[in-house]
């Protein structure tokens, strides 16, 4: 409550008695009486009724308080309004709770709203219409609950929202998710600000500020960057040279060639992992050296290759004997993991490092196919096609992740250097949306569904029709083997957010509740059924909010 307190200073009758009572009522009235009243059983009782009337009494004396001054009013939105229905939707969408009341666990027919808000708010993006003021509230909360949810929803609800997180701690989130806390940068033009805000700014604006002008100007960026480096904190130096990687060319080679010798291992190494992603850097060069003299074609068995009579030319591996002072300087860690060989993990970073480009020439003009298929000799492929992996990630290289990955019916699946479903998966990020699609589409068709969730996530939305058509024909397959849904949950979710809205209706000859085979599980079809009808049903509800936002 607001207010001042007219009478009962510190040290008067009135405060003692308060105090007296505060201090009975911690000790307890075992210890502790209320004052002028015996101990005994009544004593609790008492304590209260007496707390309650130096309640009303200190209460009565409360004099109302200045009041504060009014906020300024939020900026004005220029975006336009939601269309009404489009409105109506989101509220639907923002008061939506998981889970059926009283169910058991199944999720019924009825589409997760919540599920849907992340796609809702990307489309009402695209389209730039504004936040109605009213859901603002249930807005921030989404977005207080739901980090994924934060970048969309806080550009979604705009500048009154920011307004609003100034005036409640409970969404201050959104102050610190948005570039400059809610101010606006300066433009390009203003010199004098970004320089100010660059000297004087907090961490977060001044890591804004840099990858606002990063976007914009590049080299104006590095350049800002360059003019305090050496005062910066080693933490901040790190966040600030992350921040290069967008935009990252080959004009930022000489600044991060002088990070090689800070004195922060950390900033020393996303240096070095910057100038590996640069093929052409000094670094990547010397990287190329060192990879190089560890491997090597050995063709002692290619004069039986072209006889006929088996063998052929592979891969011989020399790891490193030693991590010596130059390699560190470019950004080899010495120390290995615990678990992990030293000269593996030296060769790993040192192929890692190397430029993609360069091991065709080392290898007698191969390209990055037939380099993958050369045997490796002592049990180095593993290392080898690993290393090779995080090389195509990093330098985003779509001809080395093409061969790794390998094609998508291969008994090895992923191909011989994926080791793992994760690996696969970016190098999928590499490849075109088309591209990707399809190879997850043959994937699926070759080895179903139960490893395919990881790589439909990498996958653009919605599904291009191969890759939809791919999905409905496993889970269809799935429901005729007669095991339950629940095993494709997360596969299912995934369609019911990504699959073409247009696939509805192809999918309504799985409605019905099949005849249930011999080998089937007990009540499998019921429940498949039940989980198709909301996959269409969701399908067609995110047709009808695409509807909303264009009308």
């Amino acid at each position: 409550m607001n207010g001042s307190r007219a009478s009962a200073p510190v040290g008067s009758p009135a405060a003692d008695a308060w105090e007296e009572l505060v201090t009975a009522a911690l000790l307890g009235t075992e210890r502790r009486t209320p004052p002028g009243f015996p101990p005994g059983r009544q004593a609790p009782v008492a304590l209260l009724d007496a707390a309650a009337v130096e309640t009303v009494r200190r209460r009565a004396g409360l004099r109302p308080a200045r009041a504060a001054a009014r906020p300024e009013p939020a900026v004005a939105d220029p975006r336009p309004p939601l269309p009404r229905a489009a409105a109506r939707r989101l509220a639907l969408l923002l008061a939506d709770r998981p889970g059926i009341p009283g169910g058991s666990g199944r999720r019924g027919t009825a589409p997760d709203l919540m599920e849907l808000l992340p796609q809702w708010l990307t489309a009402a993006n695209t389209h730039g219409f504004a936040a109605p003021p009213e859901s603002l509230p249930a807005l921030l909360d989404a977005a207080r609950g739901r980090t994924d949810l934060r970048p969309a929803a806080l550009a979604f609800a705009g500048p009154r929202a920011l307004w609003l997180a100034r005036l409640n701690p409970d969404w201050r989130f959104a102050l610190r998710s948005t570039p400059g806390g809610g101010a606006a940068l300066p433009g390009a033009e203003e010199t004098e600000r970004i320089q100010r805000l660059w000297q004087e700014g907090l961490f977060a604006e001044r890591v804004s500020l840099l990858a606002a002008i990063r976007a914009r100007e590049p080299a104006a960026a590095r350049e800002l960057l360059e003019t305090t480096w050496q005062t910066e904190r080693a933490e901040d130096r790190l966040m600030f040279l992350d921040s290069l990687r967008a935009g990252l060319r080959a004009e930022d080679e000489p600044f991060l060639e002088r990070a090689l010798a800070d004195r922060s291992r950390n900033v020393r190494a996303t240096a070095a992992e910057l100038l590996s992603a640069l093929p052409d850097s000094a670094l990547a060069a010397r990287m190329a050296v060192r990879a190089g003299a560890c491997v090597a074609l050995d063709h002692t068995n290619s004069t039986e290759a072209r006889s006929g009579t088996g063998g052929g030319p592979a891969l011989v591996v020399e790891a490193p004997h030693e991590c010596d002072a130059g390699m560190e300087r470019d950004g080899v860690v010495a120390k290995a993991p615990a678990g992990r060989g030293e000269r593996s993990w030296w060769l790993g970073q040192l192929v890692e490092a190397a430029p993609l480009g360069s091991w065709p020439g080392r290898l007698g003009g191969r390209t990055p196919e037939e380099i993958v298929a050369l045997p490796v000799a002592d049990d180095w492929q593993g290392e080898l096609h690993a290393a090779w992996c995080r090389a195509a990630v990093r330098q985003r290289n779509a001809d080395w992740s093409r061969a790794l990955l390998g094609a998508p019916s291969t008994p090895e699946a992923g191909g011989p250097g994926a080791v793992s479903l994760a690996e696969r998966a970016k190098l999928l990020a590499t490849l075109d949306s088309a591209e990707r699609a399809d190879w997850v589409a043959g994937f699926i068709a070759t080895h179903g569904l139960s490893e395919a969730f990881q790589l439909l996530g990498v996958c653009a939305v919605p599904w291009a029709p191969p890759l939809g058509r791919a999905v409905v024909d496993a889970l269809n397959i799935a429901r005729d083997a007669g095991s339950y849904p629940w095993s494709f949950s997360g596969v299912m979710g995934l369609a019911e957010r990504c699959l073409d809205p247009s696939e509805a209706g192809r999918l309504d000859g799985l409605l019905a509740i099949p005849d249930e085979g011999e080998n089937a599980s007990p009540g499998a079809g019921t429940y498949w059924a039940e989980a198709f009808q909301r996959l269409v049903g969701t399908l067609r509800l995110r047709a009808a909010m695409a509807e909303e936002l264009r009308s």
